[in-house]
């Protein structure tokens, strides 16, 4: 099983190291030294963390999609019928385009939060630092 340094947790859920660390001395997330006293996160520990620390949609209504990024608006470029809006979740960068009538409705501005829902037919999924695999 994978384990991760503090500082990687902390990548990968968004948080700060201190913030990592303050989990696992409360005891709200497991770590082990290794053998340079070093504190490691076991892969799935992580994940089950990480899974539990997932929103439940904030306004009560039902839908089939599962993908939401709560973030801050960061950018929102309209013209006389569309909008790109912009936001940052965390570390990631959500960009939409809809209706300018959408955007105005919303009342999509720099600096406010908002979630972006997304519902995919395709998700590449894509591990970092290995190769394509032609034919995949």
């Amino acid at each position: 099983m994978t384990r991760f340094r503090i500082s990687e947790a902390a990548g990968l859920l968004g948080v700060s190291s201190d913030t990592v660390r303050r989990w696992v001395d409360a005891g709200r997330l497991t770590a082990e030294r290794d053998e340079h006293g070093h504190r490691r996160v076991n892969g799935g520990d992580l994940a089950a963390f990480a899974r539990a620390q997932v929103e439940a949609p904030g306004d009560g209504g039902r839908s089939s999609a599962r993908n939401r990024f709560r973030g801050i608006v960061t950018e929102v470029l309209r013209d006389a019928v569309m909008a790109q809006v912009e936001i940052a979740a965390g570390p990631f960068r959500v960009v939409s385009l809809m209706s300018r009538q959408a955007a105005d409705e919303l009342g999509l501005e720099v600096g406010v939060v908002a979630v972006a829902v997304i519902k995919s037919t395709n998700v590449v999924v894509e591990i970092p630092g290995r190769e394509h695999v032609p034919g995949s």
